[in-house]
């Protein structure tokens, strides 16, 4: 069993995780054993988590999330996806080209030539 959880700390941000026991993980961040960024921000609250039948699953699950703005993660929250799903559309289409290029970079095509 695995969880991704979603902490609101006393400053307003937040901190993602995953643990295999929610509950006694709270409880460490709640005693300033948790993380860092928790520690300092004493008390936390849980506003979010997912429930996966592997902590493999979760930990992916929070790798993904971190990398999130703050925007996405409080659409996920709220359970608007379809939110979520306008936040995630690339908006600079050069870097857009680049993350999707089979080869890694840029791919233009030239209307006007011939080869494939």
């Amino acid at each position: 069993m695995g969880y991704l959880y979603i902490l609101e700390c006393s400053d307003g941000s937040y901190y993602t995780g995953s643990t295999k026991n929610l509950k006694r993980r709270l409880t460490q961040h709640q005693n300033g054993e948790g993380a860092n960024h928790t520690k300092r921000r004493l008390p936390v609250k849980l506003l979010y988590y997912e429930k996966y039948s592997r902590i493999d699953t979760a930990f992916y699950r929070e790798k993904q999330i971190q990398g999130w703005s703050r925007a996405k993660k409080e659409a996920l929250m709220r359970g608007d996806l379809g939110e979520l799903h306008q936040l995630s559309e690339c908006k600079n289409e050069s870097h857009c080209l680049q993350r999707y290029s089979v080869f890694g970079s840029a791919q233009t095509s030239n209307s006007n030539s011939t080869e494939p």
